[in-house]
């Protein structure tokens, strides 16, 4: 990963395309350090779950920014970031990840649920709140996670009461959760099995929102 932070700290002080275009053999350089740490990090993922991302390349999110609707006009991530999908109706949920000199993570849920899906999870949230708590009240997930993340509605769901006894879960839009790691983990050289196992320790909370969204109100499955 030593190639890819130092290029990223050279550009974050010449966030421009003169400099970039002059330095392209250092993005080149840590660009192919990137794909190879997504190669090794979607072997890791695959011991522990099904990645429907075919390689580590596809996971990775292109370097430059999307300025036409942002103030900040530089034209390039100071980061690097990638995503991997799982396999099948019976995973659901999406791993994402950041590796960045300012901040660093793994974040895994569910990050833009359609309309009809994010009824169903608060509609079976109302019904019965207990498998996904006991979870999130765990002394693991707290340890790795803290709690669950995502935009939040400022009062109750439509159809919903405002006093109902899981309103705190069901006012989330997204539900998702995520852990920081320390610039000193980045340099790792086994960094891409930390990662990894930070995936695999949100199986738990992955199975149970799949659960939830692939059966019905009755617990018969919906495939």
């Amino acid at each position: 990963m030593q190639i890819t932070l130092s290029f990223l700290s050279d550009l974050s002080k010449n966030n421009n395309r003169d400099w970039f275009q002059a330095n392209k053999e250092a993005y080149e350089a840590a660009h192919e350090e990137m794909i190879e740490f997504a190669d090794q990090l979607l072997s890791e993922m695959n011991t522990h779950d099904v990645i429907e991302t075919p390689t580590g390349k596809k996971s990775l999110y292109r370097i430059y920014r999307d300025v036409r609707f942002s103030k900040d006009k530089t034209p390039y991530k100071t980061h690097w970031a990638g995503r991997m999908r799982r396999a099948g109706v019976e995973r659901r949920g999406g791993y994402y990840y950041k590796i960045g000199l300012k901040e660093s993570y793994a974040v895994g849920g569910f990050f833009g649920p359609n309309a009809k899906d994010l009824l169903h999870f608060r509609n079976q949230i109302a019904l019965d709140a207990d498998p996904l708590r006991s979870i999130l009240e765990s002394k693991s997930f707290k340890t790795t996670f803290g709690e669950l993340r995502g935009e939040q509605l400022k009062t109750a769901p439509k159809g919903f009461e405002k006093d109902h006894p899981e309103i705190d879960l069901l006012r989330y839009k997204q539900y998702f959760i995520r852990h920081d790691f320390i610039r000193e983990q980045i340099h790792e050289p086994d960094f891409h099995k930390i990662l990894s196992e930070t995936f695999r320790k949100m199986r738990p909370f992955l199975d149970c929102m799949t659960e939830i969204i692939t059966t019905d109100l009755n617990g018969i499955s919906l495939a």
